[in-house]
């Protein structure tokens, strides 16, 4: 049996050998500690009184309050850098002013004629600008204007001092005017005459000017610039063509509309959007084509559900076939969006499928309802 000790149980304290055995303060030396932290809190605490009132006494803000004032813009030249928040609020406002997205959201565009500007400016917080840039010209200086004055495809910037934010998903198109065509002929692309009737068949006010650079620009979710190309004079830039914002907004809709019903729109295929006079009277197969098209207006486009991009309709019944009841599927879900936005009614048209096409559907906005085709 070993034997255990009490004082290996309870070791007896023992005075420390050396200054570095020492742990704590004593009483003492916490008093004194106290006292010296108390001094230095009494000295800063004069200094701020008396930069306070020196500097109400010479007539100027104190630094702090100069930082914290509430009558201060933040967005001010003397201003610390704007925070990130302050254009983002300028972001939402800005949306919800210019309500450029229309019932389903997705378009993406603003059409103006020079000089117009935005809707609601506003609406902008204190400080904040809208700025230019053109698409597809990088590093070219930003326009400051309203509006741009030089027709164009262009990025919406906001801008603070120094910091820039791009409104996201918009480009501001501004038009050529109508008055600048001569003899059918805008600059070297030709686009025809247009019958003085008035009404549903007044002439575009102006002409979007299409360049290879901008092309591509998406004027909505699923439909690019490029997709109202007038099919002829390939070989002639710029191009101009018609386009309207509410087309683009049923087509949304009715894709929208598809989707809810369980057929996913991943891409579309425009078989026909703008179309000048001059081609429609003119080019390719004029057979069928009404004199007084839609599509000569901008608001009309021949459309298929192409997600394969093999450039035909796809089976969107789900019978293992491409025909004409695919279309149809198609043409449906556009009258359905007709029957809940009855401000966007016009025509539906379902073709059947020819040797260039496996079925497709026209859609418009011409203001009153009509139906033809293989319904």
């Amino acid at each position: 049996m070993t034997y255990v000790s009490n004082e290996d149980l309870f070791p007896v304290w023992r005075e420390p050998r050396s200054f570095w055995e020492r742990t704590g303060l004593s009483a003492r030396q916490r008093h004194g500690l106290d006292v010296a932290l108390t001094a230095l809190v009494v000295v800063l605490l004069a200094g701020w009184v008396y930069s306070v009132a020196a500097a109400i006494r010479e007539g100027r803000a104190p630094q702090m309050a100069r930082r914290i004032g509430v009558e201060v813009n933040p967005l001010s030249e003397t201003a610390p850098p704007p925070a990130a928040f302050l254009l983002q609020t300028a972001l939402d406002r800005f949306a919800q002013a210019t309500d450029y997205a229309g019932e389903s959201g997705a378009v993406r565009v603003i059409e103006e004629l020079p000089g117009e500007g935005l809707a609601h400016p506003d609406s902008l917080p204190p400080g904040v600008r809208v700025t230019y840039a053109p698409v597809g010209k990088p590093g070219a200086a930003p326009d400051t204007a309203a509006a741009p004055s030089s027709p164009g495809v262009w990025n919406v910037l906001l801008q603070a001092r120094d910091a820039i934010r791009a409104v996201p998903d918009l480009s501001v198109i501004t038009l050529v005017p109508r008055s600048r065509v001569r003899g059918g002929i805008l600059g070297g692309y030709h686009l025809g005459t247009w019958p003085e009737k008035g009404g549903i068949y007044t002439p575009p006010r102006g002409f979007i000017e299409v360049t290879p650079q901008n092309e591509d620009t998406y004027v909505s979710e699923h439909i690019q610039l490029k997709d109202f190309l007038t099919k002829g004079q390939a070989g002639v830039w710029p191009k101009y063509v018609a386009m309207s914002p509410r087309l683009l907004d049923k087509l949304e809709l009715t894709f929208q509309e598809l989707e809810r019903e369980g057929h996913p729109v991943k891409n579309i295929f425009a078989i026909s959007g703008f179309r000048t006079p001059y081609y429609n009277e003119n080019g390719g197969d004029t057979s069928g084509r009404a004199a007084l098209s839609r599509h000569m207006y901008g608001d009309a486009m021949d459309v298929v559900i192409d997600n394969d991009h093999d450039g035909y309709m796809d089976d969107l019944n789900g019978d293992g076939k491409v025909n004409v009841k695919d279309a149809r599927v198609l043409a449906e879900a556009a009258q359905r969006v007709e029957e809940e936005h009855p401000d966007l009614v016009g025509g539906i048209g379902v073709y059947a499928p020819t040797g260039a096409h496996h079925g497709f559907v026209h859609i418009d906005t011409r203001g009153y309802r009509a139906r033809w085709g293989a319904w």
